[in-house]
């Protein structure tokens, strides 16, 4: 079996635990990044997730952002929470394990609405930091994956509607070049090779039937190292989860690794 690791931004760990065991089940994926987890640490469902067989990291804030790595099968060693360079951000959005020979970061990046204003600036300088440890991450030559709902639109063949989003944080030149400067360190987009056509989405707002309408967009982005991209077998979105009942707006999104 090829490793699957996929990221996948759950929108409240306790409002979609029946559906997150549903997919811990039947895909059986090695290794899951969560993001949105809006729980404390202290009322997070371990049991049930030890119960469908893994180990976790968990970094949980009550009430909203909050993120986690498991493995099936394995606890994952953790290695780092939170971002150096702003000793004033309690926000839960970025844990870092070791599992085998893999490093695997689970990141929740700000959303950076309204802009421009306040949020929108965290958002940019946030994507610095995350540079930053990126950089520090590809000089150790591992096989790493950062894996997460990155809140960037990279392209224009990644959204349902340019003009729809055009105001949108997700979608500014300054989101869109800081992105572009993190993968240009040398990271491989894994979705974006897979399909370099775009057209591909990861997320479907509940309003105004974007679902049913097809109207989404990719913003949940595994970057991988130089060693993880010449490894790397298959990426992909699991869009049928996000048509389930009581779904994240969100679907999971995978690479595979020999």
């Amino acid at each position: 079996m090829l490793p699957k690791i996929v990221t996948y931004n759950v929108n409240g760990i306790k409002a979609r635990l029946e559906r997150l065991v549903e997919y811990l089940n039947e895909q059986k994926p090695d290794i899951v990044c969560l993001q949105e987890l809006k729980s404390s640490d202290e009322t997070l469902p371990l049991k049930e997730i030890e119960a469908a067989g893994y180990g976790g990291v968990w970094h949980g804030q009550k009430g909203f952002n909050g993120v986690a790595v498991l493995a099936r099968g394995a606890q994952p060693i953790e290695r780092q929470k939170g971002l150096a360079g702003d000793p004033e951000d309690e926000h839960s959005r970025y844990v870092e394990c070791e599992i085998g020979d893999l490093i695997v970061a689970s990141i929740y990046l700000p959303n950076g609405n309204p802009q421009p204003g306040p949020k929108f600036d965290f958002k940019l300088k946030w994507m610095e930091r995350l540079a930053d440890r990126a950089r520090d991450l590809l000089a150790e030559e591992r096989t790493v994956v950062l894996a997460g709902d990155y809140n960037v639109i990279p392209n224009d063949d990644d959204v349902f509607s340019v003009r729809a989003m055009a105001e949108d944080a997700l979608m500014q030149p300054e989101s869109r070049q800081r992105y572009r400067s993190l993968v240009a360190q040398g990271w491989t987009d894994a979705l974006r090779t897979r399909f370099p056509a775009g057209g591909v989405w990861t997320f479907w707002d509940y309003q105004a039937g974007a679902w049913q309408r097809d109207a989404g967009f990719r913003i949940d982005h595994l970057l991988l190292s130089p060693i993880a991209a010449d490894r790397m077998t298959g990426a992909g979105v699991d869009k049928d989860y996000r048509g389930r009942e009581k779904a994240s707006d969100h679907a999971p999104t995978w690479v595979t690794l020999r």
